[in-house]
């Protein structure tokens, strides 16, 4: 159910490393992202919250990397 791993990003300045914590179903809920399995995700960088999804959007994407780990877990978990 709970997942947590980090994903390595290119960004203009180099790298940046986005840890994840997801609450991952085995099917799509309404309470999920897009409808999908995650009802629960946390994106990190250097500490600071860059996105987070609790059954509907808290904190939108904060940059570019968050934007893009968000895609990659909705591919991953969709």
């Amino acid at each position: 159910m709970w997942r947590e791993g980090a994903i390595l990003i290119p960004t203009e300045e180099g790298k940046t490393v986005v840890h994840y914590f997801a609450k991952v179903y085995d099917v799509g809920s309404w309470y999920g992202i897009e409808g999908g399995r995650i009802s629960k995700l946390m994106l990190k960088e250097n500490g600071r919250i860059t996105y987070n999804f609790d059954r509907g959007e808290d904190i939108p994407p904060q940059n570019e990397a968050a934007e893009i780990a968000l895609a990659i877990l909705m591919q991953e978990y969709k």
